[in-house]
């Protein structure tokens, strides 16, 4: 397998810096940095981003998370491994990730969920987080980047 091209963020001068700068300013949000990974990890998932599946399941391994986590993560309805509040922010990064899936994009029953674990600042940085990581999928998908040729 060979990338189409060299990554855009890389390509277009300024790109990356303006989509780590997004990143960093949720930071001061209340969502656990495991909770952003999983996140990353479930919506790479669902859009077959090889490179960010394999990046975001070693950062949640070098923070510490357990294999069965992340192994478990595609089936995280049927499993025991996740809180009430990393099932919110999945279910609302599943729903914001696949929009055009269904007539109503992000259901009140999963907003209204993730509502009772998160204030509004930390709905607001899960929001961007899924937005931010639905870019990275779909400039590397799209290019055909490769795993292992990030950082």
């Amino acid at each position: 397998m060979q990338a189409r091209i060299k990554n855009p963020v890389m390509l277009i001068p300024g790109a990356l810096q303006a989509l780590l700068a997004l990143d960093k300013s949720t930071e001061a949000a209340d969502v656990p940095y495991v909770t952003r990974k999983l996140i990353h990890l479930r919506a790479s998932q669902i859009n077959a981003c090889s490179l960010c599946v394999d990046m975001h399941a070693r950062e949640l391994k070098k923070a510490g998370e357990k294999d069965e986590r992340n192994f478990a993560l595609a089936a995280w309805r049927e499993t025991p491994y996740f809180t009430d509040a990393e099932r919110a922010a999945l279910a609302l990064a599943e729903a914001g990730t696949r929009l055009a899936d269904r007539a109503d994009a992000v259901p009140d029953d999963v907003w209204d969920e993730a509502a009772r674990h998160y204030d509004e600042k930390a709905l607001a940085a899960l929001v961007v987080q899924i937005a931010l990581i639905n870019a990275f999928n779909r400039l590397n998908a799209t290019t055909r980047q490769l795993v292992g040729s990030w950082g």
